[in-house]
């Protein structure tokens, strides 16, 4: 299971947030992000046959992930460098690269999750493993804003799989549609996952803020919290983001921001 992710360089990750983040906050909200994320991984490898990785790009920062990530989480290059069909492009081809990578390694399956998602359930992310355990279908993560959060690919549909990363609009809200019309044509059969959310642009931080409120008043009697507007599913804790969003002062900014 790989976290797709950039080396952590200023001006290079979480760019939507930017503003009404600062380049280098934004750099360290995606490291909280890093570290919460191969932290849930971890914790699911010692109940499941999952071994954690961080897909990253480019070649050359891998000293940059030093101390972000969960220990024992491995390393394997995703940039897309590897001879590829022409009408695969943009994180397709990180994709097919990751995938490719891991598999080398001798595991059964491959799972790989984006880096935007911090409070994503570890339920979600074992429901995933149980699915490809079988080996006859992919498994997709549906995000909210139509594009993907996870996608699964068993070894033995590793190669027709590939046509899941062709031609699709990547960045766009049709790549969840794109991806299940390339599946269909090829025949591979998807399990879909409950849909989640990225952390990706200010709409979305503001709503991962809002969660981690809601999670930090917890203990708030019931009558003091009537009429508050809940944020939506709030996830699993994420400690290292809740830390962050809390010394970067978040709640506080983006409350005074127009919404």
């Amino acid at each position: 299971m790989a976290v797709m992710a950039k080396t952590p360089r200023p001006g290079q990750v979480k760019t939507r947030l930017v503003p009404p983040l600062t380049a280098a906050e934004a750099t360290a909200l995606n490291a909280a992000f890093l570290r919460d994320i191969t932290a849930r991984i971890a914790a699911i490898g010692w109940r499941l046959p999952v071994a954690g990785f961080v897909a990253y790009a480019p070649a050359g920062g891998e000293a940059l992930f030093d101390g972000l990530l969960a220990p024992g989480t491995g390393l394997v290059l995703a940039d897309g460098s590897v001879a590829l069909a022409p009408d695969v492009a943009g994180i397709g081809r990180s994709l097919i690269h990751a995938t490719r990578g891991l598999l080398a390694l001798g595991f059964d399956a491959v799972c790989l999750v984006n880096s935007d998602s911090p409070t994503l359930p570890a339920a979600i992310l074992a429901e995933a493993v149980a699915e490809l355990a079988d080996g006859r279908r992919v498994v997709l993560g549906p995000a909210e804003d139509g594009g993907y959060y996870l996608i699964g690919i068993p070894a033995a549909l590793a190669a027709p799989a590939e046509a899941l990363f062709r031609d699709i609009p990547w960045s766009t809200a049709g790549v969840t549609a794109a991806t299940l019309a390339r599946a269909a044509e090829a025949g591979i059969p998807v399990r879909c996952l409950p849909a989640w959310y990225d952390v990706d642009d200010p709409p979305s931080l503001r709503r991962l803020v809002a969660v981690l409120t809601a999670a930090d008043q917890a203990l708030v009697r019931d009558d003091e919290r009537a009429g508050e507007q809940v944020p939506g599913p709030a996830g699993d804790p994420a400690p290292e983001t809740a830390a962050c969003v809390a010394r970067l002062g978040l709640r506080q900014r983006l409350a005074a921001l127009a919404p």
